[in-house]
């Protein structure tokens, strides 16, 4: 068994210089020489009093010291080593890119703007994209929004698709309607058989 020097040692450098800033940060917190509220991303004190260190700093700071800090610094020994060392072995600068990729969160509604944004980055045309948007803005009005302002749907799915997916039975039909039983009785036959008075 290695002595914990030479794991640490061994471990990539990625992963490596993320865990040291992340233990170190909380170390800090720990000893109130840094306090969490300079850590935490706030965008309104980033833009207007010019806080960028946010940006960076709320990566670092897991937890104070306890279980959930042992167990998320424990992830990011297990799992970014086990990234950089297989999937991304030989290719660190990959590894880094990848780690400040996913660093950048956004709601899935701005996904296809920033797809775009990618195709402008990389000299793409831009033809495919914003027609994608479009198709996808036409789509949602006439199948959902103009649907609840009047009433109709233009856009109803034909029942020969229903037909197929049926047919070779993929999936759930939500809309396919529901037959009653045979004997007329509405009941799902959970509860059918004698009863018996109860109290007597």
């Amino acid at each position: 068994m290695s002595s914990p020097a030479e794991y640490y040692k061994s471990l990539p450098p990625i992963s490596k210089a993320y865990g040291t800033l992340c233990f170190f940060t909380t170390v800090l917190v720990q000893l109130q020489i840094l306090h969490p509220l300079f850590l935490y991303l706030d965008y309104p004190l980033v833009f207007k009093k010019f806080e960028i260190w946010r940006l960076l700093t709320s990566f670092f700071f897991l937890a104070p010291f306890s279980m959930k800090f042992g167990i998320r610094l424990l992830m990011i020994a297990r799992y970014g080593v086990m990234l950089e060392k297989g999937a991304f072995d030989k290719r660190t600068a990959d590894f880094l890119w990848m780690m400040i990729f996913g660093a950048i969160s956004l709601l899935s509604f701005y996904l296809p703007w920033a797809m775009l944004l990618l195709d402008v980055i990389f000299g793409s045309s831009l033809m495919p994209g914003l027609l994608g948007i479009m198709v996808g803005h036409l789509y949602y009005f006439f199948a959902v929004l103009h649907p609840l302002a009047t009433g109709k749907s233009y856009l109803k799915t034909p029942k020969w698709v229903h037909k197929i997916v049926a047919r070779f039975r993929i999936g759930m039909q939500a809309n396919s309607p529901v037959r009653p039983p045979a004997n007329g009785n509405s009941g799902s036959g959970v509860f059918r058989g004698r009863s018996y008075r109860l109290n007597q």
